[in-house]
């Protein structure tokens, strides 16, 4: 628990460095530019956290001591931004033609290892972590990760958004990657005693893709989930434009990017325990549904405060980043609830098919850039609003599976 705690701890510390909703879409702006490339952005992070683990996952399932590919995963996250960094930091010019499609395909690497990563770090935790501890995991790690690293970010990432012509973004990239290659070597720490031998299967790119879709056919439970899942999960599409709505809308700068980064992890401070206890309390469904239904307002909240007088707008538009704490937090509990429908040996197939369908309304990100382009605005957020909206209902027809583990028990007592 405390190893696996402090691993989240630093990683959260690294991550409020390149925050999608605002470091990651500001970067890119000021190499590029364009609606529609930004809308890439999501696209690439789910491609990322959906396919490799899918492929992954037979190949983590057979691993005795799984520790080693979360510790392993987690360096190799901290290379795309140790590279960046260097090129930022000799770059004289940042409008370079060549500059975007090296952003978006180191971008897709990190992602590529940050779902290896996530798929390591969730068997690991469904490994020694029991059921009703993982909430406290995440609440534990989330509000000691959150505090953290608004520390570090007031004390860092201030100075170096405020640097002229953006030459601060070499000084972020550098240390967000350090923060990462640290979490791996955290990750050592872990007690973690060796799984029995299991065979390897013979390789075969197709069969990832073939086990993944069972499990969606078969698993009515674990359908329910996805589905809800999928709806959820439009509310990243949005992510890289709430910063150029504040900035197009209420004319905010770089100065404020800081307050935002603030109000977002902090509110991933103080949403991780609440959720968390919901979670190992009353169990993960409600968690879920609390989360989802809350999550629906953050697309309006941002339409509310663009409408408003830009003095006043700007001043409280920290506000939707408030709700967007709770997207990751909710993406974790929908994980932990995945965790509940099998047994461990089953853990990285349904956690990797799980990421494919939390990737699925990634087609549509581009689509969405260039709605906001060529539409008003509001009819994009209102329609993602809606979607997650419907998410949060879906999750009345999804199973609690500490009932039907309890039923089973009793079943068998009989």
């Amino acid at each position: 628990m405390i190893a696996l705690a402090a691993y989240q701890v630093m990683l959260r510390i690294g991550w409020i460095f390149k925050t999608e909703s605002v470091i990651m879409p500001a970067f890119l702006d000021a190499i590029a530019g364009a609606g529609w490339i930004r809308g890439f952005l999501p696209v690439l992070n789910r491609l990322g956290q959906s396919v490799p683990p899918m492929c992954f996952a037979d190949f983590l399932r057979g691993t005795r001591v799984k520790k080693r590919a979360l510790m392993t995963s987690s360096l190799l996250m901290a290379v795309p931004f140790l590279l960046l960094s260097a090129i930022w930091s000799v770059l004289e010019e940042p409008r370079q033609p060549w500059l975007p499609p090296l952003f978006l395909m180191l971008y897709l690497l990190f992602f590529s290892f940050t779902g290896l990563n996530q798929l390591s770090f969730n068997t690991v935790q469904g490994k020694l972590i029991q059921p009703h501890h993982r909430g406290r995991l995440m609440g534990w790690a989330g509000a000691i990760g959150a505090f953290s690293a608004v520390a570090a970010a007031l004390l860092l990432l201030r100075p170096w958004l405020a640097q002229p012509d953006n030459s601060g973004f070499g000084f972020v990239f550098l240390f967000n990657g350090a923060a990462f290659a640290c979490a791996g070597l955290i990750v050592a720490t872990c007690t973690e005693p060796a799984d029995a031998p299991r065979p390897r299967a013979p390789v075969d790119i197709r069969e990832p893709f073939r086990k993944a879709w069972r499990v969606y056919r078969d698993d009515a439970a674990f359908r329910r989930a996805a589905r809800v899942a999928m709806l959820f999960i439009s509310a990243i599409l949005l992510f890289p434009h709430y910063q150029w709505l504040g900035r197009t809308r209420l004319g905010t700068t770089n100065e404020d990017l800081i307050y935002w980064v603030v109000a977002q992890n902090l509110s991933v401070g103080v949403f991780s325990p609440l959720i968390g206890r919901i979670a190992d309390r009353k169990g993960n469904r409600l968690a879920v549904r609390v989360a989802v239904l809350i999550t629906s307002l953050t697309p309006l909240s941002a339409l509310v405060l663009a409408s408003l007088d830009p003095e006043t707008g700007r001043r409280w538009y920290w506000l939707t980043f408030v709700l967007l704490g709770l997207t990751p937090i909710t993406m974790r509990t929908i994980q932990n609830y995945t965790l509940e429908l099998v047994d461990e040996t089953e853990h990285p197939r349904y956690l990797s098919t799980m990421t494919v369908c939390f990737a699925f309304p990634f087609v549509l990100s581009p689509l969405v850039g260039w709605l906001l382009d060529v539409l008003p605005y509001q009819i994009p957020f209102l329609a993602v609003s809606m979607l997650i909206a419907i998410g949060g209902l879906f999750t009345f027809r999804m199973v609690e599976p500490r009932h039907r583990k309890r039923s089973n028990e009793a079943d068998q007592a009989v």
